[in-house]
């Protein structure tokens, strides 16, 4: 069976994509490593401890979240742990199960650096765009994620959610 080669519209947008994959997320390394000394891993996981309930999560259903093993969440969570950023403790409801909760500490720096991640990603994406272009990229995300995600796994991350701050 021959392959479906790509023509020149899909390979346009293919090498596109790819370069977006490519820069996008060096670049917010770069703000959030600069401003808050984060990883964007590490953000993103305090981030996730910050809207959860009580800002805590079993450790399984946190790197499920963050699309993360075990063994990489344990490894980040051990570093975050030893600068106060969270805290790790048993399951009440399950002692087998670890919990991780964001500490005080760990929300003021999630308050601290979230100003500067939004503007860095509104710098480099929705500036960028039309209003109907940021639709437009909800959409094609969306139908991209129904064939990466089809049991959604991550749905919880990517599903249209009311906007939220981290003032509260």
């Amino acid at each position: 069976m021959d392959p479906r080669w790509l023509d020149d519209a899909e390979r346009a947008a293919w090498l596109r994509l790819i370069a977006v994959v490519e820069l996008l997320p060096g670049a917010l390394e770069l703000q959030l490593r600069r401003d808050a000394h984060l990883t964007h891993y590490e953000y993103f996981v305090l981030a996730m401890l910050s809207e959860a309930p009580e800002r805590t999560l079993r450790m399984t259903a946190l790197a499920q979240r963050t699309n993360a093993t075990l063994p990489r969440l344990s490894h980040v969570a051990k570093r975050l742990e030893a600068r106060g950023l969270l805290e790790r403790f048993p399951c009440p409801q399950d002692r087998r199960a670890t919990n991780a909760r964001l500490t005080a500490v760990g929300w003021e720096q999630v308050v601290a650096a979230a100003p500067g991640h939004v503007d860095a990603v509104r710098r480099h994406v929705f500036d960028a765009l039309e209003p109907a272009q940021v639709e437009q990229l909800s959409q094609a995300c969306a139908a991209l994620l129904s064939k990466l995600d089809p049991d959604g796994s991550l749905a919880s991350l990517y599903e249209a959610q009311p906007a939220s701050t981290p003032d509260r």
